[in-house]
């Protein structure tokens, strides 16, 4: 795969991510797994690890995606790819905003935006729960219920809830359980 390609995919994904790493979810889902670039598994696979590294998900989805299509000219090419348009469009935005930023037809754009990314961001949840707790790609059709990955992550959910730990403690305890439960 050539590294404009990667670039490309990456682009167009960054373009039209609004709403931060989760709303990028269900776009690169459809890039990756539709695009033949990872299974379905490997993504799931790709998720978990970009969410519990340091760095804004996408990005990490990105390197890690692009790494694996050309190595580290790849990872170099999807990373950028990720990042140029914000980068754009912040530039743009900051150059322009401050005249126009009190303007109705600025302020119903940005009321627009925002369910869009709600959206986006409810999509990605309901990707990883129907995949780690309902196992719908793993099952079609029957809806199997993961007992034991609801039940670690609502305990995990109630836990923070009541201690508010440093969520990394979380992820550790998380990850060790699921050695010896899964």
């Amino acid at each position: 795969m050539s590294l404009l390609t990667i670039f490309a995919a990456f682009f167009k994904i960054g373009l039209f991510t609004i709403g931060g790493g989760l709303a990028a979810i269900p776009l690169l889902r459809e890039e990756l797994v539709a695009g033949g670039w990872v299974s379905g598994a490997e993504f799931i696979d790709m998720l978990a690890v970009s969410q519990s590294t340091p760095g804004p998900i996408g990005i990490n989805m990105a390197t890690y995606a692009g790494f694996k299509a050309a190595s580290f000219p790849g990872s170099l090419a999807a990373t950028a790819g990720m990042v140029a348009p914000s980068l754009i469009i912040i530039i743009l935005i900051a150059r322009f905003m401050r005249n126009f930023s009190d303007h109705p037809l600025v302020q119903n754009v940005l009321g627009g935006v925002r369910p869009a990314a709600i959206g986006l961001i409810a999509a990605a949840a309901w990707f990883v729960l129907s995949n780690s707790v309902l196992l719908m790609e793993h099952f079609p059709g029957t809806g199997w219920f993961e007992l034991p990955a609801f039940t670690l992550g609502a305990v995990i959910a109630l836990v923070y809830w009541k201690t508010k730990a440093y969520p990394v403690y979380y992820i550790v305890a998380g990850g060790l359980i699921g050695i010896f439960l899964f």
